[in-house]
């Protein structure tokens, strides 16, 4: 089919993969225009959690873009560079694919070391704001100097359930991820949903991440971060508690604004859907 120079395609019917340095085909939405916000997901999910953002922003003027980390939903599922400093590289690999400035940068659970590690290693030229939401930094796993965290022992049980029966083992995960078992109501379509994008990820990919982002210290990256910052954390959260990531987090980066949302679990993206959107947006306007 011949197109008219005239006709301007949105963006995601031109192009929705690209190459990164060392081979990994990288798969990403590209919706509407303006001011770019690129969203990075939590484990074990895709860009497809991001779609009620995406179509809230795009519809308001900016341009949203998410991605599917290397081995999770559409992109391709390399055996090894499940580490965080290959994921900062995939997202400047993919900022300079778009040539994106001035953008905010959104991390969730997962995605908030990536964002991070890339401000951390590449700076933020490009980079107007930043978003932390239910973010795993600046350090999930018990240590010496981080007694507040899950033992090890927990992580070791996630990779040993991801490997016995990695379906039942997400399904089951869902529940205190949207804090159904603490009162919360969620439909059952999210959580097929929640099963089915979590179920297109590669499973060497799958465990890995447990390892990189419970494992991984972005304390020394938080001094890098000189943009505003907003972080927002459930004070529900069964996954990634508050007390010992956001607040901290929050604490550690210059004039960031934390914003607890009170009940909320770990999964507020769907939960509390409506009142991140309205917070994302009053972010990106101020």
């Amino acid at each position: 089919m011949t197109v008219p120079a005239s006709v301007d395609l949105p963006r995601i019917m031109i192009m929705s993969h690209f190459t990164t340095t060392d081979g990994a085909e990288i798969y990403f939405k590209d919706w509407g225009k303006g001011q770019p916000v690129l969203f990075s997901h939590g484990w074990p999910l895709s860009a497809d959690m991001w779609d009620t953002q995406m179509l809230f922003l795009a519809e308001r003027g900016y341009r949203a873009i998410a991605f599917d980390r290397r081995g999770f939903g559409r992109s391709s599922q390399p055996w090894d560079g499940h580490d965080y400093d290959r994921f900062a590289a995939d997202i400047a690999e993919l900022m300079t694919h778009l040539d994106l400035r001035d953008v905010t940068l959104v991390g969730f659970s997962m995605g908030g070391g990536d964002v991070t590690r890339y401000i951390a290693r590449y700076g933020t030229d490009r980079v107007a704001k930043l978003a932390l939401l239910g973010a795993v930094t600046p350090i999930f796993i018990k240590t010496e100097d981080n007694p507040s965290g899950p033992d090890r022992a927990v992580f070791d049980g996630i990779r040993a359930g991801l490997l016995s029966d990695r379906a039942q083992f997400i399904k089951d995960f869902a529940t205190p991820f949207y804090g159904v078992n603490h009162g919360g109501k969620i439909s059952d379509g999210v959580m097929a949903q929640t099963l089915q994008i979590a179920l297109q990820a590669s499973l060497k990919s799958t465990i890995d991440c447990v390892t990189a982002f419970s494992e991984t210290d972005f304390r020394p990256d938080m001094a890098t971060i000189d943009v505003p910052t907003l972080v927002i954390h459930g004070d529900d959260d069964q996954i990634v508690p508050l007390e010992s990531t956001g607040r901290v987090a929050a604490a550690m980066i210059k004039g960031a604004t934390l914003r607890i949302y009170e009940g909320a679990p770990h999964g507020f993206v769907v939960t509390h859907g409506d009142r991140l959107n309205a917070d994302l947006l009053e972010f990106l306007k101020h």
